[in-house]
């Protein structure tokens, strides 16, 4: 029987299988789906009704099954019992053999001061400490003020690095105490410590040791497992390298012979710490098998397990052929322990379901593992060990570079794990070619520079997941499907504006524009520039609007439209000298509105515009645009206008663009060329009409055969507008067709923008009231009117579209809204407007509409920006990188200046999902249908095949599994359906966007909570202490403030991020 659970279980059970010898396992209620249990020939639970821990810890179960099933030997692997004497004494008297050294050795070694005493008997040199374990925390102080600080506790009954503490101040004294003191309790069932002075920066060398019943004894060889965290070791390996031959030969001598004085028996290792002057100190002995015996086996080829087994029948070392001067090294050894643990949060546990696993194997790889196989439950009950990979060469160079190899190979997805950082450790020079300390990983923080795995197939089947379990992630207005029919001619790409690319698409926009000027290098890039907004609906400081046309511009971009909603000029100057001085070609646009055909209508007439067209000549514009977004501009109106700027400017190039929601956008457009226009805006024809632009294939057939003829063959336009009809339907769901079946020639009367008419057409439909939208129309009109006739372009048009939801919702009429405009509570967009934060509308603000609104509240007079603070973008970059990495780019920071909120939910969205821009349309709006097969390309050479196969049902955690065959192998992903959650009670999460939200930094139980409701805290202040896979974590304060909420209480379980508390600043 082993009396243990994972893999050094395993690693007993198949050298028992080698020999002949049956196998029992004992198991925990938590551990009912370890690999240990399947590996024996018999499995009997233990512990019913202790927790995780004890259940392993329970001697008279253990020793109950061992009877019961008739077991002749138990073998207590490491950590739990190994090291009990009484565990080893139970056992003698139930007349079960114990694999590994008498009670009394056990008793002797284990109690580390006894130990110690020992070791100075046998002349052995050791660190100065206490003679025995401390009962008090008076006895640490004493001690720490004869010997000075750093000091050092050490569990007297275990150790692995648990209840293990440096203390290098009188502060932090009694908070390690008791740190340590937990701990020990916790892992070995008694909590006594004793206290050693620390040894700065010493290597860390131990050595096997093998006896037998007849006084026999023999060294194997020593281990350097130096590189360590927390106490506990990371990498070892065996033989030492660059060790002195003659410190080699004492540290061999002085372990054999402490192991005689003692009448050492079985397997056991005794552990010295080397300082930088070569001079070797005694720490203990490990009375049991170490987790690092492998690479002793590696380099002696002497079975250590085999060994023990032998022992423990009565055969001698000699007959086994273990004699001193027969045990040779071959070459080197080295051992990783891959944990589930993230080095970037200070190797805090991670817990979860393995949904991938591959490791790594080929020539001189070992593996020892259990719990590391697809579907495997990570729980923070016992130990971060996942698995133990070996590599073996001829040396310590030969050996790294086989461990860089399979470490490469290993794909971990579901838990974070070690592996990044093990690999900085392999290509360290100094760990490649000299000596490493125990303060090696401290000293070296560049180890800590990991290189962030992509884990793009798994992110890409949660994605598709996600969407067969709740929906598209992107709002849909209406409830059409996108066609399952996917064009069939070279992939096209589109443009999107910037935001909605991170919004709606999941992109980003920069890529995208990149990867377009990659494929296009030949044809101008134009972009839309909204003046002082840049590309957003705000204000910006100056700096930002002149920085983002500046990256802009090195990102391909060749023509910036400047425009402002209002006409605003200084708006409009600061934007087309941002363009000019990154280099752009600016193309002032001017936003028409009115009928300047209409005598009646004056506000903006035709001297409004050719006069603003002459500030914009003067300020330098390289092209002039007219901006129709309403498609307002009627034949006669198009045919003035044109000409009128066609004879004041007859060397400035003219640029029209229109809608087509009246349907007269085709003459309306043949009047602007026939004036003296250069470029007017159209749509392939599939794509055109109602609120898009004028039908291309109509203006080049109208032109054809006269002086405009575009040159252009009509074959080709009805090839390209074939491919753009079938696209189209994949985008159903969006289609203003859904709702709209033709252009409406009222737009003259309200002069609703072409994007924004569709989009109210979805909102009234979406809210039900698809039989008001003649209401909404109406309002529109009357709340431009309210508004003072504004020129409607985003956000103007917003501003009026708001106003004119308000007032439907609210049964209001424009009189209505004009006697109550003091006590009505208007959309913030209005108040906003109203206040001067888009600047001043042509005419002026209306009143007394506006003072009536505002009332006290602030007006900016001016440009808006003028007054804002430039922007500090090396201090934006240092968040970005503080909350994403490193790998943030100087359009990420662009992006968050323009887009705080939506740059961080992309940011959040391709960290659980990934680059979603390789799905098709319709797999990423809808994802696949069960029993779908389909292909994705990561990039080039690198293409998933797919098969959508089940979704399972929902569990107690909310979620649902939904299964893939990815590459011809079973996939599958657990996805929280957010319908059923909704119904289901679940601890909140820490919002990271929210400062004084305090979340746990793993999974695992709160032990003690520090702080109550109320109370002031500091920066830095321990607030609660919590325990995972045997090791404590103490939370402390982010910031100083004042405790708002407490969301947890002792023996609370808490997964990752969960909230524990709120500050208030």
């Amino acid at each position: 029987m082993v009396a243990n659970r994972g893999e050094i279980a395993i690693r007993v059970f198949r050298a028992c299988t080698e020999l002949g010898i049956r196998t029992v396992a004992v198991y925990s209620e938590q551990d009912t789906g370890q690999m240990h249990r399947q590996k024996a020939d018999e499995a009997y639970l233990i512990g019913k009704g202790l927790p995780p821990v004890a259940a392993y810890l329970h001697i008279p179960d253990i020793i109950k099954v061992a009877k019961d099933n008739d077991v002749d030997a138990i073998h207590p692997g490491y950590g739990f019992l190994s090291e009990r004497a009484d565990f080893a004494q139970a056992c003698t008297e139930a007349g079960v053999m114990f694999v590994g050294p008498t009670p009394e050795t056990v008793r002797k070694m284990g109690d580390k001061v006894e130990a110690r005493s020992l070791a100075i008997s046998a002349g052995v040199p050791v660190v100065p400490g206490t003679d025995s374990p401390i009962s008090s925390l008076q006895e640490a102080q004493a001690f720490a003020q004869t010997y000075g600080f750093p000091i050092i506790f050490k569990a007297a009954y275990g150790g692995g690095g648990r209840g293990m503490r440096v203390v290098r101040e009188y502060e932090e004294l009694e908070e390690n105490y008791q740190r340590a003191y937990s701990e020990a309790l916790t892992a070995f069932g008694n909590g006594a410590l004793f206290v050693e002075k620390f040894i700065e920066k010493p290597r860390h060398i131990e050595v096997q040791i093998l006896g037998d019943k007849y006084g026999n004894v023999i060294h194997l060889y020593e281990r350097d497992c130096s590189i360590q965290r927390r106490h506990q070791k990371v990498v070892e390996i065996a033989p030492a390298f660059q060790l002195d031959p003659h410190l080699r030969d004492r540290l061999h001598a002085d372990a054999v012979n402490l192991a005689r004085q003692v009448g050492y028996e079985n397997a056991g290792t005794v552990e010295f710490l080397v300082d930088k002057h070569g001079k070797h100190y005694f720490i203990e002995v490990n009375s049991r098998l170490q987790v690092e015996h492998t690479v002793t086996e590696e380099i002696t080829d002497v079975d250590l397990v085999h060994a023990q087994l032998h022992v423990c029948e009565g055969r001698s070392l000699p007959q086994l052929g273990l004699k001193q001067d027969k045990i040779r090294v071959n070459g080197c050894a080295i051992q990783c322990r891959v944990t589930t643990e993230d080095p970037a949060r200070g190797f805090q546990p991670d817990t979860g379901r393995i949904e991938v696993f591959r490791s790594g194997e080929g020539m001189g790889i070992r593996l020892d593992s259990a719990s590391a196989f697809q579907g495997a439950v990570i729980s923070p009950h016992y130990d971060s060990l996942l698995v133990k990979v070996i590599a073996s060469g001829k040396d310590l160079q030969t050996a790294a570079s086989k461990m860089s190899r399979a470490l490469a190979e290993f794909r971990v997805r579901g838990v974070k794990t070690n592996i990044p950082f093990l690999q900085n450790v392999l290509s360290n020079h100094q760990f490649l070619h000299s000596t490493v300390d125990t303060q090696f990983i401290d000293e070296n923080q560049e180890l800590f520079n990991l290189k962030p795995t992509q884990n793009r197939a798994q992110k890409l089947l949660h994605y598709l997941g996600h969407v067969m379990v709740n929906g598209p992630t992107t709002p849909i207005p209406v409830k059409a499907k996108p066609s399952s029919t996917d064009p069939v001619i070279p992939s096209v790409t589109m443009g999107a504006t910037f935001d909605v690319a991170m919004r709606f698409l999941s992109e980003c926009p920069w890529k995208r524009l990149q990867e377009l000027r990659a494929l296009i290098p030949n044809v101008p890039f134009q972009m839309l520039l909204r003046g002082a907004n840049a590309v957003g609906y705000t204000n910006y400081p100056d700096n930002a609007v002149f920085k983002f046309c500046e990256v802009a511009k090195e990102n391909g971009m060749d023509i910036f439209r400047v425009f402002d909603s209002l006409n605003y000029l200084p708006n409009m100057l600061l934007g087309m000298e941002a363009a000019g001085a990154a280099g752009g070609v600016v193309e002032a646009a001017i936003s028409y509105t009115g009928d300047v055909s209409d005598p009646m209508r004056q506000k903006y007439s035709l001297e409004y515009y050719v006069k603003l067209a002459d500030e914009l000549v003067k300020a330098g514009t390289h092209i002039l645009c007219i901006k129709d977004m309403a498609g307002l501009l009627k034949p006669e109106a198009s045919k003035l206008l044109v000409s009128a700027l066609r004879e004041r400017f007859p060397d400035v190039p003219i640029h029209v663009h229109t809608h087509d929601t009246a349907g007269a956008g085709v003459a309306a457009m043949l009047a602007c060329a026939e004036a003296g226009a250069d470029v007017v805006d159209v749509a392939v024809d599939s794509m055109a009409g109602m609120t898009s632009q004028p039908s291309m294939g109509a203006i080049v057939a109208c032109a054809k055969g006269t002086k405009l003829d575009t040159g252009i063959a009509l074959e080709k336009v009805f090839d390209y507008s074939e491919y753009w009809e079938v696209t189209r339907g994949l985008y159903a769901p969006f289609d203003c067709t859904a709702t709209m079946k033709s252009g409406n020639a009222d737009v003259y009367e309200n002069e609703i923008p072409g994007g924004q008419y569709t989009n109210l057409h979805f909102q009234a439909h979406s809210m039900g009231l698809g039989n008001k939208f003649k209401e909404v129309k109406k309002a529109y009109t009357e709340a431009n009117k309210l508004l003072g006739d504004l020129i409607k372009v985003t956000p103007s048009s917003k501003i009026v579209g708001d106003l004119a939801q308000f007032m439907v919702q609210n049964d209001l009429t424009r009189a209505e809204v004009e006697e109550r405009a003091d006590e009505l509570s208007f959309p913030l967009s209005v108040v906003e407007f109203l206040q001067g934060y888009i600047g001043i509308p042509h005419g002026g603000f209306p009143e007394p509409f506006r003072s009536k609104v505002l009332k006290s509240l602030p007006r900016i007079e001016g440009r808006p920006g003028a007054s804002l603070s430039p922007m500090d973008f090396k201090a934006l970059e240092e968040g970005l990188r503080a909350a994403h990495g490193d790998d943030i780019t100087p359009e990420d920071v662009m992006s968050a200046a323009m887009y705080p909120k939506v740059f961080q939910e992309f940011k959040e969205f391709t960290s659980n999902f990934g680059p979603v821009d390789c799905l098709s349309t319709r797999l990423f709006l809808d994802g696949p249908k069960i029993a779908e097969e389909f292909e994705v390309e990561l990039e080039r050479g690198k293409t998933l095949h797919i098969k959508a196969l089940a979704l399972g049902d929902l569990n107690k955690a909310g979620q649902r599994e939904v299964f893939f065959e990815l590459n011809g192998q079973l996939r599958s992903v657990l996805v929280k359906d957010t319908v059923a959650m909704k119904e289901m009670k679940f601890h909140p999460k820490a919002q990271k966007s929210i400062k004084g939200q305090v979340g746990a930094p793993m999974p695992g139980k709160v032990l003690e909570v520090k702080v109550e409701v109320g109370a002031k805290v500091e920066k830095g202040q321990p607030l609660c202490v919590l325990s995972a896979m045997k090791m404590e974590t103490v939370v402390n304060s982010p910031l100083a403030g004042t405790i708002k909420a407490v969301h947890v209480t002792a023996d609370t379980s808490l997964e990752g991020d969960d909230l524990i508390l709120e500050i208030e600043e």
